[in-house]
């Protein structure tokens, strides 16, 4: 298993708005618990006015621009768009998806596909080794009662829809994401649920989700709203 780890390349995509307190730990996490993988960090930084992009640019120095690119866009112009600008620059056979906000990191996305030959690997937080520390009570229900009300109309065979740190296959992902129209944070729901309707092979590792250790979430009301749009037009359109 560890030759093999060691022939992929991954691709780490990390989108990025105002997360200068964050990115250096993430990136330094990343090298620390891959040490004998193959891999490169994509930063897609949507013009953050707080500085991230001069932080990024010192961690090139430190680790080379051939292990963390900058590909910085002018302004936000969505999620699912920072996951496709980054695809274009990926060199790697896999790619993962992850926030820069120090809520996750794993190696067990990348012994999950080795094991099982899986087209996509998706954290859960939904059973059992996976969970949820520092929510309150309303954020926790509003979570699960969105991922409860999806499963009830969309049947995706997966768990978490709306989780953030899945390992792709590449050609899978430049597949199924072309096939998106989203752009917000129901992207990640409309990537598996297109996913699962294509026959992939999606397999799920327990993940335990940390509320972000600096900065402010950026889930507001307006993307409550986007995600039960999202969700009707799923049901409509899959």
């Amino acid at each position: 298993m560890e030759g093999e780890e060691k022939k992929n390349k991954y691709s780490i995509i990390i989108p990025t708005y105002n997360e200068r307190l964050n990115i250096a730990l993430i990136v330094y996490l990343v090298f620390k618990y891959l040490p004998d993988v193959d891999f490169e960090i994509i930063i897609v930084d949507d013009g953050s006015p707080d500085g991230t992009q001069d932080i990024v640019k010192q961690l090139q120095q430190v680790y080379g621009e051939d292990r963390i690119l900058l590909r910085a866009r002018p302004k936000k112009l969505g999620l699912g768009t920072a996951y496709i600008h980054g695809l274009k620059h990926a060199s790697g056979n896999f790619v993962v998806i992850m926030d820069a906000d120090l809520s996750h990191h794993d190696k067990i996305e990348f012994r999950k596909q080795m094991e099982t030959g899986a087209s996509i690997v998706t954290g859960t937080r939904y059973v059992k080794g996976g969970g949820v520390h520092g929510w309150n009570l309303m954020r926790k229900l509003t979570s699960r009662g969105a991922n409860v009300l999806a499963h009830t109309l969309l049947w995706p065979g997966v768990s978490d829809l709306t989780g953030s740190f899945r390992l792709y296959q590449k050609s899978v992902l430049e597949d199924v994401i072309s096939s998106c129209v989203s752009k917000g944070y129901v992207f990640q729901m409309e990537m598996i649920v297109r996913a699962s309707r294509k026959g992939y092979l999606i397999k799920e590792v327990p993940i335990t989700f940390v509320d972000r250790v600096y900065g402010s979430s950026k889930l507001g009301g307006s993307e409550i709203v986007e995600y039960l749009k999202g969700l009707v037009y799923l049901l409509v359109t899959t």
